[in-house]
């Protein structure tokens, strides 16, 4: 057992199967999380960051708990700044506004019960008011792949904190987006429920009546577990609901925006390319296809925080603000306070209602045994371009997501393939309620259109390496441990840092562990071409017979090398090393 076997990828599927075969154990890796924590300070992930002292009673509390009997059992995750932990602080990024609850939020409460771990509280958009990630004061959180850019609001703490392995899952929040934006921009699935579906009592409130408890999750079936843990009715909750899953089916058709979108940003061409190949691959997939005109969708959008409708959130934050001058962020009390304009009135509101009612209406007939494809981003910012005019890009940002909670439908966002290298692109599939249990199918539909090449690695770029950000940066995903045929011996090269050479001979070879990632065939050019020499990539023979493409290096750098075949592999080199291999 040792906390170096913690997967960098943390999941409910790689930790429950760690646990059960010895490879670590909760305490190692929680360990792994506070030291990932600690070496990310600078991203700005947390509000509340790991500690073992308050860990410590949920690890404490395994012990009386029969894995078996609670399918989360030492699964770690992290929790949105506006939801309630017990006995731990609750700032929704405003330090004024502090207090320490009572008692656990709902849906922390049931997950605990199954036996996860709560590990901190992470970093938001002020009031959750804002889809970019940097309106707190606690730090603007940064993209987990690249950091001039926005990460997403409004819970961007908690889908970075997934990306760079400090939870297995993440809670937020979604009233506009907040849900699914962050999920798009680091490369993860946003699964938000529908309205009332996850109880939402222990939550600040944005807009109470159509707020919704989310999660961050890097696989959709991730969410699935989450989902069969939280989901029902809470009696002490004014807007919870019974709302159970009905037996997922396939879409009959699945719809699409016709004409063209409203790209915006720096890489407005990038998202738009992206946009265009998961269509085609949609279309090549054999799915019946009908184009629908979104503007009603996109007049609802509108609706929310363009009307009176916005006066649900200013209900609930106004007195805090007046009593409090100076308290929130200047362009978080400027957005706030546009729910107390005089025009938006009671008759004005009932209008909005209203209207509101016939797109609803509108939306269930268009989605009738359908889902609807639209990217959850039209695109991103950089965080400096965000501090330049942070009201308009922000209100960029939720053009295709702000419709959903209005019109009382369920969301997945999923990532789509790559935009850019270390630029992921993501998609979201809407469905009605009674449709929502399809979502997670017609989602894997989506993701398994995407081309992908098998590459085996042998050293720096495996999970918890140095290198691994590379993969993940190309859109790679962890497949599955291997071993190369008997027919390789693996070097030390003498570089700074060292790096591993695995050289094919014709005698004297052994198996050497490796890693199999599935990377988006699009981006494995530009992988390719960032490897330096002596080393390359060619077509690496494996144990059981299949073949990968992966790192090789020429002979001759293997002269005078540190010879590691022995080891079986780098990982269990750096373990015997004196000094161990970076």
């Amino acid at each position: 057992m040792s906390v170096h076997a913690v997967p960098f990828e943390l999941t409910i599927d790689h930790l429950r199967k760690g646990y059960l075969c010895g490879s670590f154990t909760p305490e190692e890796v929680i360990s792994a999380i506070i030291a990932r924590a600690e070496r990310d300070k600078a991203m700005n992930i947390w509000i509340l960051e790991p500690e073992l002292e308050r860990i410590s009673p949920y690890l404490e509390r395994l012990q009386e708990l029969d894995p078996a009997a609670h399918p989360l059992w030492g699964i770690p995750f992290a929790v949105k700044d506006n939801i309630e932990v017990a006995g731990w602080p609750v700032t929704a990024a405003c330090p004024a506004f502090a207090y320490v609850p009572e008692r656990h939020a709902a849906v922390v409460e049931r997950l605990i019960a199954a036996g996860a771990i709560p590990v901190g509280k992470a970093n938001l958009d002020q009031f959750a008011t804002g889809l970019v990630g940097t309106r707190s004061p606690y730090g603007e959180t940064r993209n987990a792949l690249r950091p001039e850019l926005i990460s997403g609001g409004s819970s961007s703490g908690s889908a970075v904190a997934v990306a760079r392995g400090q939870a297995a899952f993440a809670l937020g929040t979604d009233t506009a987006g907040s849900g699914r934006v962050p999920a798009a921009l680091n490369g993860l699935v946003g699964y938000k429920p529908a309205v009332g579906a996850w109880p939402s009592a222990g939550v600040v409130p944005a807009c109470r009546s159509i707020d919704c408890v989310t999660v961050f999750v890097r696989h959709a079936e991730e969410a699935a577990a989450v989902d069969r843990i939280v989901r029902g009715l809470c009696p002490n909750d004014p807007y919870s609901a019974s709302r159970p899953l009905n037996r997922p089916e396939p879409p009959v058709v699945w719809l699409l925006p016709e004409g063209p979108l409203p790209f915006f940003g720096p890489f407005a061409a990038e998202y738009e390319a992206a946009w265009n190949r998961t269509k085609q691959r949609l279309l090549r997939s054999g799915a019946a296809v009908r184009e629908i005109d979104i503007a009603p969708l996109q007049e609802a959008a509108a609706l929310l925080y363009e009307g009176p409708l916005v006066a649900e959130r200013w209900s609930d934050l106004a007195a805090f603000i007046e009593g409090h001058p100076g308290a929130a962020l200047p362009v978080t009390e400027t957005i706030l306070r546009t729910g107390a304009k005089a025009e938006f009135t009671a008759a004005a509101l009932f209008r909005a209602q209203h209207r509101l009612a016939e797109i609803r209406r509108q939306a269930r007939a268009l989605l009738s045994h359908a889902v609807l494809l639209l990217p959850t981003c039209a695109g991103t910012w950089t965080r400096e371009q965000v501090a330049a005019d942070p009201v308009a890009t922000n209100s960029r940002m939720g053009l295709l997501t702000n419709h959903c909670n209005l019109l009382d439908l369920s969301a997945i966002a999923v990532p789509a393939g790559h935009a850019a290298p270390g630029l992921p692109f993501g998609v979201t599939l809407f469905a009605l309620p009674e449709a929502e249990a399809g979502l997670i199918p017609a989602s894997r539909h989506v993701m398994c259109q995407q081309e992908t090449i098998q590459v085996a690695v042998c050293g720096l770029h495996m999970q918890g390496m140095p290198l691994e950000p590379q993969m993940t940066g190309f859109g790679a995903v962890f497949s599955e441990e291997a071993a190369t045929a008997p027919n390789y011996r693996l070097f030390q090269l003498p570089t700074d840092p060292p790096k591993p050479g695995l050289v094919r001979v014709s005698s004297g070879g052994a198996k050497i562990a490796v890693e199999l990632w599935e990377m988006p065939l699009e981006q494995f050019g530009r992988f390719t071409v960032s490897i330096p020499a002596p080393l390359g990539i060619g077509s690496i023979e494996l144990a059981d017979g299949r073949t990968a493409a992966g790192f090789v290096c020429e002979a001759y750098a293997a002269e005078g090398a540190v010879d590691l075949t022995a080891f079986g592999g780098w990982r269990n080199a750096a373990k015997a090393a004196a000094r161990p291999i970076p």
